[in-house]
């Protein structure tokens, strides 16, 4: 199973993405997407962006599960407090570990804000932040 995640800034610009595989079921960590899937999966992500928006201010909940479906791959959303969303391209449904790995993710990203270095909207070129990431998905996903 593949995953591609997405982390969109306030100006719908992309701050941070990753494309990985899944560590579960003897899963290797690197992406089974094909070569037209990989140039697509960036589109997909960023054209659910409208119904985000839509959802957001009808949820009262950050978590907000699978917004949209593209053939077989499902959106799931995540808005942050300060309107940073959070988007993953995933194949199969599993909204508890989707849910952890989100908050355990917001959690990083407000670390992340935290440091003098960073402004909002920024892109994201830490490699410790890329390092984490990629630990919590093997943790959740």
């Amino acid at each position: 199973m593949s995953f591609y995640l997405a982390i969109i800034g306030t100006k719908d610009n992309a701050v941070y993405s990753l494309e990985f595989g899944t560590f579960r079921q003897g899963g290797d960590g690197v992406s089974k997407f094909s070569s037209d899937m990989k140039q697509l999966c960036p589109f997909i992500v960023h054209s659910s962006l409208d119904i985000v928006e839509e959802v957001q201010w009808a949820s009262n909940t950050m978590y907000m599960k699978v917004i949209d479906k593209f053939y077989n791959f499902l959106i799931s959303a995540f808005v942050t407090a300060g309107n940073i969303k959070f988007l993953l391209l995933h194949e199969a449904r599993a909204d508890d570990s989707i849910r952890q790995f989100f908050t355990d993710l917001y959690d990083l990203y407000t670390k992340t804000l935290m440091s003098p270095f960073y402004s909002v909207d920024a892109p994201i070129t830490s490699k410790v932040f890329d390092q984490r990431v990629r630990m919590l998905a093997k943790k959740y996903l």
